[in-house]
């Protein structure tokens, strides 16, 4: 850790005095809803697909102008609340809560290690704008169990390099309430993070780079017993938004040392990360196993018009698959749309996460991938006995209301089902929260009541007062201030309708040879969404159903990419994920090209797609599966074609 930060103090140091713009301080993470709302809504609707948080101040600032021709009120809203991290010292944020319970006690999502029976909770930031390329942020979150120095860190640096020295917190993932790699369901980690939030060339790069000390651990595998110590967190994050509207991030975590295992050589380190089939994820007995990591593909697409929405994807990996390093094993898929504003007052978010079997567990270190006794990811990870690898999946339902009369009401509806293969009789788990809360003279009061049932079938409920500080924030008092935005030319909601042709090449993994169905015919249908980002080109997203071999396949365009001739042709490339839905769900890559001919009928295309979905793969985890020697899964591969009329609206 002391050689990655004195490198990237050096590189800092290393600038020219000539830099354009200084350090950013960073906005609240889960612990300012109404205007983190706002602040999602601004990026939204100013175009800026972000992925990762926490968003710098001066991403949203750079955002308000275009923000500013949609929505006034919510535009003088923001930027009034930002004015505070233009001083030079500050309080920016900070609350209190305190709050009963009965029932059952449950993790709180997203909450830093918060449980339902915690009856207080305070916290606040600030910082000191030491001078231009230096920030001293200092702040904390403590409750009945716990206190840590969240967001209290150093900041040093300019756009396009900004180191960050403490308790800065990470979140991979452009979710808003669930993160597969790394969120804020655990306790902040001590870290140094170099990053940008200015992008960077035609591309608009962005990186982070960051390694973190774990939680103590006395549960760590070595030689041919155990030692004990703090594991180490590092994580690689690379993403690109090449036109407006849509970006793509790839995400690496790795723990490794702790104990005996001691610090890891840079080449070690390097080896794992380029050749993770090799160095990682193998027997935790064998003496290259080099320790943990996970890994993610993000996207996020911005539909503009009237009203605008944002889709985005997650499709993360465990392990590696099929013996190769790009092929994830132990797939999870994760699929969001949120609609910033619906019918002036209103705004729905959407998100549903599914995953295999294995998360958050380790054959070298028995605590998992959890710090302080909480998975480092994803919420409903935490909702199962202590190390169950077991599958999951979840849904979340969000929705926001001005009313008339002022304040913010909103609704939220959770729920969880671990997979029936574990020895675990698990129940659905749910909850059910309404939420309001009325800005009065710089200051955010509300509650909050939650009721609902968890995964052992137990029943449990909360209610909790609150007061926040400085949270400046337009509520439905005020008229809305939308201006009419018309869907720009070249934006297209659209659906198809048609079949498809595949063949499925199975792979039992139990010795047996490679089987085929031969060509089988099933429905197809889509529904995409796509926008003109020049003369010839589009990008999209769509989500695609097919009935193959009896069963149903759930693909993801995370990339739906068409070029536009002068006449009616069109071709197109597209990736992105696939579902196939068998006895335990299966999962892989999905890939294909097309062709299409525009306008056959107005508003009417036709469509020709070729596609492929490759090694869609399954643990063996049920007494009907086949032997489990001489691989642990089944794999299959598809093949073949989809035609199909579109529908344009």
């Amino acid at each position: 850790m002391n050689r990655i930060g004195i490198a990237c103090l050096l590189m800092v140091a290393a600038q020219s005095a000539a830099w354009a713009r200084g350090a950013s301080p960073y906005l609240p993470l889960n612990l300012s809803p109404e205007i983190e709302r706002q602040i999602e809504r601004v990026l939204i609707l100013a175009d800026r697909p972000v992925l990762s948080r926490p968003i710098a101040a001066a991403t949203v600032l750079d955002a308000l102008p275009q923000a500013c021709k949609v929505d006034r009120v919510l535009c003088r809203s923001v930027r009034g609340y930002l004015n505070r991290y233009m001083r030079t010292v500050n309080l920016d944020q900070a609350s209190v809560e305190v709050s009963a319970s009965d029932g059952a006690t449950v993790p709180l999502p997203n909450q830093r290690g918060l449980t339902s029976d915690s009856s207080w909770l305070v916290s606040a930031q600030g910082h000191w704008q030491i001078n231009d390329y230096a920030i001293l942020s200092l702040g904390g979150v403590a409750h009945d169990d716990e206190a840590v120095a969240s967001g209290s860190m150093l900041s040093l640096g300019f756009e396009y390099a900004q180191l960050d020295v403490g308790f800065r917190e990470h979140w991979l993932s452009p979710f808003t309430t669930s993160s597969m790699l790394l969120s804020t369901e655990a306790k902040t980690m001590p870290s140094v993070t170099l990053s940008n939030y200015m992008p960077i060339t035609r591309l608009g790069l962005q990186y982070e780079v960051f390694l973190a000390e774990m939680s103590h651990s006395d549960r760590i595998v070595y030689q041919d017993g155990f030692t004990q110590g703090n594991p180490r967190l590092a994580g690689l994050r690379v993403a690109i938004e090449p036109v407006p509207g849509w970006s793509l991030a790839a995400n690496r975590v790795l723990q490794f040392g702790g104990g005996a295992r001691g610090g890891t050589s840079f080449g070690d380190f390097f080896d794992a990360l380029f050749k993770p089939s090799q160095y990682d994820n193998v027997d935790s007995a064998s003496r290259s196993q080099f320790g943990n990591q996970v890994a993610s593909f993000t996207s996020r697409f911005i539909f503009p018009g009237s009203t605008p929405f944002s889709v985005y994807f997650e499709y993360a990996g465990e392990d590696t698959s099929y013996s190769t390093n790009y092929r994830l094993g132990n797939s999870a898929l994760s699929m969001g749309i949120t609609f910033p504003r619906l019918w002036q007052r209103f705004d729905l978010t959407y998100e549903a996460s599914e995953w295999q079997n294995a998360w958050y567990a380790h054959g070298v270190y028995g605590d998992g991938l959890a710090n302080d006794g909480r998975v480092i990811g994803h919420w409903g990870a935490d909702q199962r006995r202590f190390n169950d690898a077991v599958g999951a999946q979840s849904h979340l339902v969000r929705v926001g209301w001005e009313p008339p009369f002022g304040g913010l009401l909103q609704l939220r509806a959770r729920t969880l089902a671990n997979e029936d293969y574990s020895g675990v009789d698990y129940r659905r788990a749910y909850d059910l929260t309404v939420d309001y809360s009325w800005p009065i003279r710089g200051f955010t009061v509300g509650a909050e009541i939650m009721s609902g049932r968890d995964v052992y079938g137990e029943s449990f409920s909360r209610i909790a007062g609150y007061a926040r500080f400085g949270d400046d924030w337009a509520g439905g008092s005020s008229a809305p201030g939308l201006d009419a935005v018309a869907r720009p030319r070249g934006a297209d909601l659209f659906v198809d309708a048609g079949v498809n042709l595949t063949d499925v090449q199975v792979r039992l993994g139990d010795g047996s040879p490679t089987t085929s169905t031969g060509i089988q015919t099933g429905v197809h249908v889509g529904l995409g969404a796509r926008r003109a980002v020049s003369e010839h080109s589009d990008f999209g997203v769509r989500l695609e159903i097919d009935q193959i071999d009896d069963e149903l396949l759930l693909a993801v365009r995370a990339l739906d990419y068409r070029y536009r001739f002068n006449n009616p042709l069109a071709v197109g490339v597209f990736a992105g994920a696939a579902r196939y839905n068998l006895a335990t769900p299966a999962y892989g890559y999905y890939v294909g090209a097309g062709v299409q001919w525009r306008d056959v009928l107005p508003r009417f295309d036709i469509n020709l797609d070729l596609r492929y979905a490759d090694k869609v793969a399954r643990d063996k985890l049920l007494p009907s599966d086949p032997v489990v020697n001489p691989r642990p899964d089944v794999f299959y591969d598809m093949s073949g074609a989809t035609l199909s009329l579109s529908y344009r609206y």
